[in-house]
């Protein structure tokens, strides 16, 4: 099964897959949270759902609590939190686990794949970003400290398109 394919869910509670949330574009899945030091990072993804979406891309947040409580909102908190503070327009997935005994089967997928000093496994804290080709190859890795906006975020996203 190719990761586009692995179940999820939206925010919403509705039953999805990259495949169907995306289409035929890249995807940028980045673990998300609200009350984060890295939360400010919103306002990059946004550019880059922007800047990308008509290229190809597809940001998608994936709301997660795991680091410190970082993300206890219910789905309409979360939602209206980032829409409201940071004009988020990219599809939010249901609040997921990314590591541990829980961990979605997506993440268990995502965290096979290296970053760029070649380490894979869990996923270190919030806004800790996974490139997904369009026919479902993981791409690049990037560490929660990679603002979106970082020239080797972009270079990856355009070899992608």
């Amino acid at each position: 099964m190719s990761i586009r394919d692995i179940p999820i869910r939206t925010l919403a509670d509705a039953p999805t897959t990259l495949a169907e949330l995306a289409g035929d574009r890249a995807v940028l899945v980045v673990n998300v949270a609200s009350r984060c030091g890295l939360t400010p990072q919103y306002e990059g993804l946004v550019q880059l759902q922007r800047t990308y979406g008509e290229r190809g891309l597809t940001v998608v947040g994936v709301p997660c609590n795991q680091f410190m409580g970082q993300e206890p909102g219910s789905a309409e908190e979360i939602q209206e939190f980032c829409s409201t503070t940071y004009g988020a327009d990219f599809p939010l997935l249901a609040k997921t686990d990314v590591n541990g005994g829980d961990r979605h089967p997506l993440y268990a997928s995502l965290t096979r794949a290296p970053d760029a000093e070649g380490e894979a496994g869990d996923v270190r804290w919030n806004f800790e970003k996974f490139l997904i080709s369009r026919d479902g190859e993981v791409l690049a890795r990037f560490r929660p400290s990679t603002e979106p906006g970082d020239p080797a975020v972009i270079e990856a996203i355009e070899k992608s398109l």
